[in-house]
């Protein structure tokens, strides 16, 4: 008999990336190369107006964009995400994105798609992105424009949408689910997976403004899903709900609920214990450990959400190689005393479920170190979701899953 010689992994599960991590290799970072755009939609976080001069003023020019790009290749970064805003509204799109690719980055681009023009087309078919990710707000004109505010936009997106398809250019199609197209989400998974059969996801997280604006911040709120309507909009999405499935052992830690602050405090072994020292780590997610997130202004952020006051970093004073090699650690290594997260979240075994975080806490709370109830009976929610499937022995919260 005769045994292969070869053996094949996925790319994924190929030991470079451990390697990689333990080096803190950056190896993608997001550019914002605007927070203009020209839809209005609802829920956006950080869309300014297109003609608001005192936004654009405040953008880094190509060769100032081109520099920090440069400074992340030559600290090992393979990938870019080009993001807004609406990218396109700048008019330099075009040399930032060829210069871009001249580093060899591999270049995705997030867009609207209502600006996409012929001559957008022609550069992605000449210089092929690693994709294009497309929000679709929704599969009909009054959905759509419910959303973004924007008379005819719709037509414009159908338009922009066609040209790249057109082109052969690798589109990825995604929507946020919100209160306005909650009742065509169905209709907007359909339309997505039409044009694009190897992916479709949606989001129904809703951050907070970046700039705290009061009004926008309220009407983002009342655009917000209930956590038992997240649940069944995940559950009603076969693939969605079956990915969940599949990695609940991941997203549920049952050994979790099995220590605490409390018993920490008390065991005699406490010094030297992963436990502890992974309760009191005021950041437990990916953020800043292999990736970053530049913002138009030169501010340097752990990732896109994360700007409380104290946790960014001026790129105009400084370098990307000091952002990212004393500043980042530094962010990542604070220590929370809060007694709500360390005596709840912490030993929660559904803290996978939940959308906390120093980032969305600060936008909430302006507290990075806040509890959000409204993440913990999301969390909640998703948990009864799953609990026949996969966590026979797992609790739940009373009212998590209220309307």
């Amino acid at each position: 008999m005769i045994r292969p010689q070869v053996e094949s992994i996925t790319l994924q599960d190929h030991g470079l990336w451990e390697r990689l991590r333990r080096r803190r290799v950056p190896l993608g970072f997001d550019l914002e190369l605007t927070a203009r755009c020209n839809l209005d939609c609802r829920h956006c976080f950080v869309n300014l107006p297109a003609a608001d001069a005192a936004a654009a003023a405040r953008e880094l020019p190509a060769a100032a964009v081109l520099d920090l790009a440069r400074q992340a290749v030559d600290l090992g970064a393979v990938w870019c995400t080009i993001t807004g805003g609406e990218p396109l509204l700048r008019p330099d799109f075009a040399e930032i994105y060829l210069g871009l690719k001249r580093l060899g980055l591999l270049v995705s681009v997030y867009t609207n798609a209502t600006l996409v023009r012929g001559e957008h087309a022609a550069l992605f078919r000449r210089y092929p992105p690693r994709d294009i990710e497309v929000t679709v707000y929704g599969a009909t004109e009054e959905t759509y424009e419910r959303i973004t505010r924007r008379p005819g936009s719709f037509d414009r997106f159908r338009r922009g949408l066609g040209l790249l398809l057109n082109q052969g250019i690798k589109v990825r199609l995604k929507a946020m689910a919100l209160r306005s197209n909650l009742d065509g989400m169905a209709e907007i998974a359909r339309f997505c997976r039409e044009h694009t059969k190897d992916f479709y996801r949606f989001d129904p997280l809703l951050h907070l403004r970046s700039d705290r604006d009061p009004a926008r911040n309220a009407e983002i709120l009342s655009e917000r899903l209930s956590p038992a309507e997240i649940a069944r909009a995940e559950r009603s999405d076969p693939e969605r709900f079956g990915a969940m499935e599949r990695n609940c052992e991941r997203l549920i830690e049952p050994r979790r609920g099995d220590f605490s602050l409390a018993s920490c405090l008390e065991c005699g072994e406490r010094e030297n214990c992963e436990d502890l020292e992974h309760l009191s780590r005021l950041f437990i997610c990916g953020a800043g450990a292999a990736s970053f997130f530049i913002a138009h202004n030169a501010s340097f952020r752990l990732c896109a959400s994360l700007c409380a006051p104290g946790m960014t970093y001026d790129l105009r004073e400084g370098t990307l190689k000091e952002a990212w090699e004393r500043f980042a650690p530094e962010i990542r290594s604070r220590r929370t005393g809060s007694e709500a997260l360390l005596g709840a979240c912490r030993s929660c075994p559904i803290v996978n479920l939940c959308f906390n975080c120093p980032a969305t806490a600060d936008l909430e709370c302006d507290d990075p170190e806040a509890l959000v109830p409204y993440f913990c009976a999301v969390a909640h929610a998703r948990l009864t979701s799953l609990k026949h499937e996969c966590t026979p022995g797992i609790g739940r919260g009373t009212d998590a899953a209220s309307e």
